[in-house]
This record gives C-alpha cells, structure tokens and sequence, in this order.
C-alpha cells in the first residue's frame, strides 16, 4: 500500500514504510524518518537518500525517485552522478574568482615591489571581490567582468577601470594555465573597446624661464632640510619621485660617482644606472651629516625609519606658490626640454629617463655605450642649474654626443 499525507503526519512505527518503485521512509528509533531508494546497479543493490521528513514531503520524494529512475534507465548511475555533482560544487566553492586571484596575487608577489603588490590587492578587493569573489571562477562571463570595469570608470577612475581589467584578464589566463577552468571568456576584450577615449594630462612642470626664480626659492625654502635636498638630487638626476624619496646609502657608489637603483625600485623594473655630478655629490655630502647613519638618504623628518611621504615633494612645491602649476614628477620633463633643444643626442636623454627600448638590439646598445655620454650629460645639466641659479641662461649649442 502506497503512503499517503495523512499517514505519514501519525507514523510512529519502527522500521521500512515502502511507498512503491523502491521508495520508503525508514522511522528509526529515535522517531527521526529518512527517504531512501532502494535501487540496483550493475546487478548490486544500493540506497540513495532523499532528506529528512517532514522537510521532505512525499511529493518531492515521489519526484526524486521519478529523477533516478530515469537516470538508471539512461544507464548511469544516480548515486554516483550525485557524488559527482557534490564534488564539482565543492571544487567551485575552491575555485571562486577571489580564491584564484589570491593565488595569482601570490604567485606574482615576487615580482612586484611591497607598495605596488599592495595596491594591485586593494583595487582587486575594492572594485571586483564585492561583485564577484564569490561566484566560481568557471560560472563569470565576458559580461560579468565589463559591468564591474564600467562601474569603476562611472567613478570617475577610467585609468583604474582599465587596469582592473588588465589584472582580471591575467586571472584567467592564469587559472587556464594552471587548468582550474578550461577556457578564458576574456580573450576578446580591449579596453579600447569597452571604455570611454581617455584625454592624457600631462603633470605641469616649471618652464626653462621659471628656473631661476624656483632654484631661488628653493635655496629660501624653511622646510624640512631633508625635503629640500631631495628635491635637490631629484632636479640633478632626472629621476622619478619615488626612486628618490626611496633611496638607500647603500645604492651609492660616491667613488665611482653612480647611484645604482635596484630593478625592484624601478617603474619597468630594470636597474637604473644615474650617474652623478659634482652638484649631486655636494647633496649627498650634506645629507650625510643628518642621515649618514641610516638606512635611507631621505628619512621621514617625523619617522626616519621611514621614507618621506609620497606627498612631500608637491606639498613643498605648493607652499612656495607652485600649486597647480608645477610639480615634482614634472622635473623629468624640464629636463627633457632644456636637454633636447640644447642638442643632446635624444638615445642619451631617454635612457636617462630610464625609458626602456623595446627594440631588443638598441635597448643592447644604450647599455653599452651610454653611460659616458650620460655621465658627460649629467654634469653638463647640474652646470647648467649653477647657472640658472643666478639668472644666467647658457647658450645653447648643438652637441655630437
């Protein structure tokens, strides 16, 4: 006799209550019922489970039982293609987008410097695990990663937009190597494609015509004496911010009059070579009565064992009425001007701007013959700020090197 509703709510009695096909409710001592089905497979019997009544009622089990039934008539096994639909969820549960990114984050770790790794985590976890850590990896589309990149870009961040979607785009090349899904749904999308035409704004620095009144205000300047000098070297060297508030005393070789940055210092993270001039070695000389015995050349004047900010440069800048109209990085580019139209060979002056060669034998060559013309360089443009300082402007000739 087959179980009806009205039978199941007063079952009381210990043991099998078979409903037909297989089906039964198993009561057990303690008064708990299971659904199970009995079933044979490769002529060896078997139990399935279908939950726990009253949570599962008789219908659902009725419409379990219709599902393996069809299963067995297709030739498979309901048992085990539940287990494996089991372990397919819990590799997905494993295989979630924020899980796989962590580890393509630690994987690379090694290759990024702390504050770069640092801020590739954040804007990973700000704009893409809210939205999509959870789900499997295998389950987010095209479409799922284009939503998330066009929300950053309706802040306001196209740049970051479009980075977020560089770093996802090497997820999944990742997990595909790595065989954790077996295709990347994100081969086909190009930033250029997806979001809007970005103007490039280029960061204002100082004209040839402004030098001597900045070098003068600079010499003026009551600040940290350490933010001075930095801004010093920075202006001499032709280097980035960064490099400079970050450099060691032991990247120095004043002997040899060359400031080695280390690749993982570095923008393109290669090695830089500056070569330094005599105006460059007198900053080094001051700095090494206030910070000869530590770690770094520019320590924090309110923590030294840490660099000065990265917001010191252009505060300086700012309080000596340069705001807007002038800042640190933009040092890089008046000495570009100046060292150009002054006629240097322009090979010499990109290399000193740490501007990488893509075409592999010229980028072989500038290692092996610019560090004369550089260091011929270098000292010309420090003589050439001694001269700015007191108004003098150099004529300016054509040069061979």
């Amino acid at each position: 006799m087959k179980l009806t509703d009205a039978k199941l709510r007063t079952l009381t009695e210990q043991g099998r209550h078979f409903d037909g096909r297989g089906l039964y409710l198993e009561v057990t001592k303690a008064g708990r019922k299971y659904w199970r089905l009995k079933y044979r497979f490769g002529g060896k019997e078997k139990l399935l489970a279908f939950g726990v009544y009253p949570h599962v009622g008789l219908k659902q089990a009725r419409e379990a039982t219709n599902k393996a039934r069809q299963i067995l008539q297709g030739g498979e096994d309901p048992g085990e293609l539940r287990k494996a639909v089991k372990a397919k969820v819990v590799v997905e549960q494993e295989s979630t987008l924020e899980a796989i990114t962590r580890e393509w984050l630690a994987h690379q770790a090694g290759r990024w410097s702390e504050l770069s790794a640092q801020r590739i985590t954040a804007s990973l976890e700000g704009h893409v695990f809210p939205f999509l850590g959870d789900r499997p990896i295998a389950s987010i589309k095209a479409g799922d990663v284009m939503e998330v990149v066009k929300r950053v870009e309706a802040k306001g961040a196209g740049d970051q937009a479009g980075r977020v979607m560089q770093r996802l785009k090497a997820v999944f090349r990742w997990a595909v190597i790595h065989g954790r899904i077996e295709e990347n749904p994100l081969l086909d999308l190009v930033p250029s494609e997806i979001l809007k035409p970005r103007q490039v704004t280029h960061r204002p620095a100082l004209a040839d015509r402004e030098l001597p009144t900045f070098l003068k205000k600079l010499a003026d300047y009551e600040g940290d004496p350490n933010t001075v000098q930095a801004l010093h070297l920075l202006m001499l060297t032709a280097t980035r911010p960064g490099e400079v508030r970050g450099a060691l005393w032991d990247e120095f070789d004043i002997a040899a009059r060359v400031w080695v940055i280390p690749a993982e210092r570095m923008k393109m993270r290669t090695e830089h070579r500056v070569p330094l001039s005599s105006q460059a070695l007198k900053v080094l000389k001051i700095m090494s009565a206030l910070s000869g015995d530590q770690e770094l050349v520019f320590p924090s004047p309110y923590y030294p064992s840490k660099s000065l900010s990265e917001n010191t440069f252009n505060s300086a800048m700012a309080r000596m009425g340069y705001k807007g109209s002038a800042t640190a990085h933009g040092f890089r580019a008046l000495f570009s001007t100046v060292a150009n139209e002054s006629g240097w060979n322009p090979d010499v002056i990109e290399r000193q701007l740490a501007h990488i060669e893509r075409n592999g034998v010229r980028a072989a060559y500038h290692r092996s013959t610019y560090m004369q013309d550089r260091e011929k360089l270098m000292q010309w443009w420090g003589d050439y700020l001694d001269g700015r300082k007191v108004g003098k402007f150099l004529k300016k000739t054509r040069r061979t090197s």
